[in-house]
């Protein structure tokens, strides 16, 4: 079996360019990078852990693809261009098989597997090097440079991997939750729902065909970071965050953190059922939803077609109300549902 330094170096490490302000990366104590002047950095740490964010049958080049998207989300809505990444590995000795009834089923990357087991691989074979190369592809597409990071041994129990990020931001420039105002317009980015319908497939709750399955799962599998989106946006939004534990839930976010209601009225809000909750409350798209003076209305529809990307005024920020947010369906009836989104600790 291959020593923690020989994965890393097999896997993980790659010259540094230096084009990206990046001096020196992967191999030594610590990394060195070169801040652009007049900015700020904006720093971002997400989890992913098995039985709870991937599947047991997940593909591990696009988990590798994933696994740094979900965090160039995060980048995308504080509007923020993507430059370094740290990736924190804990590989466990023994595949959980248990199901989930939270937000996913598991994946398991164990340590060593025997050739029957369905992986058929270990962390010397193939298994590791297509979760590097997903991970990578998805970093040369945005620009972004592994740096460092961790890679360690555990015993039975939950992969996990862990990810930091790195951006800049022109001084004064991000977009932040708090910035909802009274009036403002409500507005999502894409499709939301598809990743929670592609998982409702995989789990038997509903049945996808032909070139919707594919799309939804598409979403749940090789999300898009939405970076283009949050650079235009610089100036125009007033708030953004990315729908990553549902539209309501995230929606939610940004509602406490200007201390402000809303109402909404969805032009394409599917009917009553499994899709309505997908677009509500499902979850894991990455999409940008973000708020903005009704009087931007025209820039943000340009933005739109210049990225040949669906961008739809969905409400209204109100005054701040002991509902925080209500849902109207085309006559004008409250459809507001319990249900919110994931939350980890339910």
């Amino acid at each position: 079996m291959a020593s923690e330094f020989e994965l890393i170096a097999k896997h993980f490490t790659r010259p540094s360019r230096p084009l990206h302000h990046t001096e020196l990366g992967v191999g030594d104590d610590g990394a060195l990078v070169r801040p652009a002047a007049n900015c700020e950095l904006v720093i971002s740490t997400d989890l992913l852990v098995e039985g709870t964010h991937f599947f047991s049958e997940a593909e591990p080049e696009s988990l590798g693809w994933k696994t740094l998207a979900v965090n160039l989300s995060d980048m995308a809505a504080m509007g923020a261009v993507p430059r370094w990444v740290t990736l924190g590995c804990v590989l466990c000795n023994e595949f959980n098989s248990v199901p989930s009834s939270g937000h996913f089923r598991p994946v398991g990357l164990p340590v060593s597997t025997a050739p029957t087991d369905k992986f058929a691989h270990s962390t010397d074979g193939g298994w590791l090097a297509a979760f590097a190369r997903g991970f990578f592809a998805c970093a040369d597409r945005y620009g972004v440079d592994l740096i460092g990071g961790d890679t360690t041994r555990g015993p039975a129990g939950a992969t996990t991997f862990s990810v930091t990020i790195f951006g800049e931001v022109p001084r004064g420039q991000a977009l932040l939750r708090s910035g909802a105002q009274i009036g403002d317009h409500i507005w999502v980015s894409g499709y939301p729902g598809r990743a929670a319908l592609g998982l409702a497939h995989l789990q038997g709750r509903t049945v996808l065909q032909g070139c919707h399955l594919d799309e939804c799962l598409a979403a749940l599998h090789r999300p898009i970071p939405r970076l283009e989106l949050g650079l235009a946006l610089r100036g125009i939004a007033s708030s953004a965050i990315d729908v990553s534990d549902g539209l309501l839930a995230d929606l939610g976010h940004i509602l406490d953190a200007a201390n402000v209601s809303a109402h909404l009225r969805i032009p394409d809000l599917p009917d009553a059922g499994l899709a309505r909750d997908a677009y509500l409350a499902g979850g894991d798209d990455y999409e940008l939803l973000f708020t903005a003076a009704p009087t931007r209305a025209d820039e943000i529809l340009a933005c739109a077609e210049q990225l040949k990307l669906p961008l739809r005024d969905i409400g209204t920020v109100l005054a701040a109300t002991g509902d925080k947010v209500k849902v109207f369906d085309r006559q004008g009836f409250d459809i507001t549902p319990a249900r919110r989104g994931f939350d980890h600790f339910e």
